[in-house]
């Protein structure tokens, strides 16, 4: 046990730990945006689809504290490297080299993360911690997504989504061990391509309930 607790101390350990908990989130990413997308077969299928979610009562909510410690885990480690990172290299270089393949994704991972947890609270709020007494969660999301703002809004933050998925899918693989010089351009290639995918999926979704409601 004691070498596990000195493993996950360290460096190497935290960023196998966040490598872990981002590829189980872009597991539930497709699987989410999977299941959203039944809106398009119309509202009573996306209903159907959410209350068949819902009905798995114990087993869903032991996949959303699963999720809630995920997170946790991710953005406090996240968090934790971040700022060693800073205080590794206190003084900025007086001229921003983009050096080693460094990309706007990899630049911005701990913003984009940060812009990502603030909407994750936002979004529970608006769909998740709201009385659905008498109304159906199709009703409530397009109801929600007749504000322009609101879908704006939503659209944005799907941008910013995709560039930290773009960088995060790619480097959770080589830290696990996908590092082959001869694969990894396959891979990044695939991580910008899932990237795309997320975003334009997710993206999509706030502006088709405003059109269809």
């Amino acid at each position: 046990m004691n070498w596990l607790v000195k493993t996950f101390s360290s460096s190497i350990g935290k960023k196998l730990m966040m490598a872990v908990t981002g590829l189980c989130f872009i597991g539930f990413l497709m699987v989410h945006l999977a299941g959203n997308l039944t809106v398009t077969a119309g509202g009573e299928v996306f209903n159907a689809y959410a209350a068949k979610l819902h009905s798995l009562g114990a087993p869903l909510l032991v996949m959303e504290f699963v999720l809630l410690a995920l997170a946790v885990v991710h953005v406090i480690t996240g968090l934790y490297l971040f700022y060693r990172n800073v205080m590794a290299r206190p003084q900025r270089y007086a001229v921003n080299r983009n050096a080693g393949g460094r990309t706007l994704g990899s630049a911005t991972m701990p913003y984009t993360g940060v812009v990502i947890l603030a909407f994750l609270v936002i979004h529970l709020t608006n769909f998740t911690f709201v009385d659905k007494t008498g109304t159906t969660i199709f009703q409530i999301v397009s109801n929600a997504f007749q504000n322009p703002v609101t879908v704006l809004f939503y659209t944005l933050v799907m941008v910013v989504v995709a560039l930290h998925v773009s960088h995060g899918l790619w480097s959770a693989l080589q830290t696990i061990g996908a590092n082959h010089p001869k694969y990894m351009p396959v891979v990044m290639a695939a991580s910008l391509i899932f990237a795309v995918v997320v975003g334009i999926g997710f993206g999509f979704l706030p502006i088709y309930f405003s059109l269809i409601a």
